[in-house]
C-alpha cells in the first residue's frame, strides 16, 4: 500500500497537527501527524528544512529538495520520524531564495513529492566573508592572509586580518570587529559601490555581492589610497588629514557652535559637491542660504567638510560642518571619496 504525508508549514514555527489523506484503496485510509520548520533566514549554520513524521521514515527515501536558485542538499537522519535538509554547497549571501516545501508526499519503495508549495527565505550577510572580499580589493585598512592556498580568491576561507596601516590613529582601529558591521566595514562596502557605479547604500544586496565577487576573481581593487581625516576639536581646532594611512597635511578649522554642535563619532562621507548652496535655519530663528560654498563633503546628516570665508579659524564658529579655509578646503577635498571616514572627537 502507497503510503501518503500531508505536510503543514510555517515560517520560522513549527506547526503540527493531525492530517486527513485520501485512502489508498476503497477500504482503508491512513493518518499522519506532519510537521515543517522552515527558518524565516538561511544561514549555512542551519538546516534549510526539517520534517517530522507521524511514522518512522527514511531519509534515502526521500526525494532531493529543489530550490530557486539551486541549491545541493542532503537529508540527514535526526531521529526515526525526523530529517532534515542541509547544504552541501554554499549559500550567497543576501540572496532571496525559494524553498519548493513538501505539502504531500507518496511513498512506495521511495517517495515523491507529489504536491509542493512555494515558501521564500533570504540569506544573512556573510560578514566575515565580506571582510574577507574587501581586504583582498584594499578597501579596507586591512590586510587579508589565507591560511589555506585557494585557485579562487572568491571563495570563503579561513585566515587572518592584520593592520595594513599601523600609522592610524586607535580612534580608527578601535571600532574593528570582525563579523560585525562596524563603521569601518559599512564604509568600505559604500566605497566598492561608489566605484562600481552601484547605489551606495552600505549594505550588501545581491547585486553588491555579485560585483564583490567578480571583482575578487579579476583582482580589481581599490584604485584609489585608504585615506582617512581626524578632527580634533581640543583648542586650536584641527583636522588632520591621513593618505594612504599616513597624517600628510593638518589644517585649522572650525567646527559647531554650543548650540548646533558638531556631534562627535565617525562617519562615512556620503555625499560631494564641488559647490553647491547650503541653506537653513540660524539659532535665532532667521533663515540663511549661501551659495558658492566649494568643495563639500557630507559625511553625518547636514554636518560637511566645506571651504567657508572667516576673520579667524580654530574655533567653533559654525552650525554643525567643519569649515576650513577656501584653500584648505581644495586641498583635502579630492581625498574624501564617498566612503571616506570622518571622525570628530572632542
Amino acid at each position: 500500500m502507497a503510503r501518503h504525508f500531508k505536510l503543514t508549514l510555517a515560517l520560522g514555527v513549527v506547526l503540527a497537527g493531525a492530517t486527513l489523506l485520501p485512502a489508498t484503496s476503497a477500504t482503508a485510509a491512513t493518518r499522519y501527524r506532519v510537521s515543517v520548520t522552515l527558518p524565516a533566514t538561511l544561514s549555512s549554520n542551519l538546516p534549510l528544512l526539517r520534517l517530522h513524521f507521524s511514522a518512522p521514515t527514511k531519509a534515502s527515501a526521500l526525494p532531493a529538495l529543489a530550490t530557486k536558485p539551486a541549491l545541493r542538499t542532503k537529508w540527514q537522519q535526526i531521529g526515526p520520524n525526523d530529517v532534515q535538509a542541509v547544504l552541501t554547497s554554499t549559500l550567497t549571501p543576501a540572496t532571496t531564495y525559494t524553498i519548493s516545501t513538501p505539502i504531500v508526499m507518496t511513498c512506495t519503495k521511495k517517495c515523491r513529492f507529489s504536491a509542493t508549495r512555494p515558501r521564500v527565505a533570504s540569506a544573512l550577510t556573510n560578514l566575515t566573508w565580506e571582510a574577507q572580499l574587501l581586504a583582498e580589493l584594499h578597501y579596507v585598512p586591512l590586510r587579508f592572509a589565507p591560511s589555506t592556498t585557494s585557485s579562487d580568491p572568491s571563495q570563503q576561507v579561513n585566515g587572518t586580518f592584520t593592520w595594513a596601516y599601523p600609522n592610524l590613529p586607535t580612534t580608527l582601529s578601535a571600532q574593528w570587529r570582525l563579523g560585525t558591521d562596524n563603521v569601518i566595514l559599512h564604509s568600505a562596502l559604500m566605497a566598492f559601490q561608489s566605484q562600481s557605479n552601484l547605489t551606495v547604500t552600505g549594505e550588501v544586496d545581491a547585486t553588491t555581492w555579485s560585483h564583490l565577487l567578480a571583482a575578487a576573481l579579476a583582482k580589481k581593487v581599490d584604485p584609489a589610497p585608504y585615506n582617512y581625516v581626524d578632527v580634533s576639536m581640543a583648542l586650536p581646532e584641527t583636522l588632520t588629514l591621513y593618505i594612504a594611512g599616513h597624517a600628510k597635511d593638518h589644517f585649522i578649522v572650525n567646527t559647531g557652535i554650543a548650540v548646533s554642535p558638531t556631534a562627535t563619532g565617525t562617519y562615512p562621507v556620503y555625499e560631494r559637491f564641488l559647490t553647491t548652496t547650503m541653506s537653513g535655519t540660524n539659532p535665532d530663528g532667521s533663515h540663511y542660504s549661501d551659495s558658492g560654498i566649494p568643495d563639500v563633503s557630507y559625511f553625518n546628516g547636514g554636518d560637511a567638510l566645506h571651504g567657508f570665508i572667516r576673520s579667524t579659524y580654530g574655533w567653533p564658529q559654525s552650525l554643525g560642518c567643519v569649515e576650513m579655509p577656501f584653500a584648505s578646503a581644495a586641498a583635502v577635498f579630492p581625498h574624501t571619496p564617498i566612503g571616506t571616514l570622518v571622525t570628530v572627537r572632542a
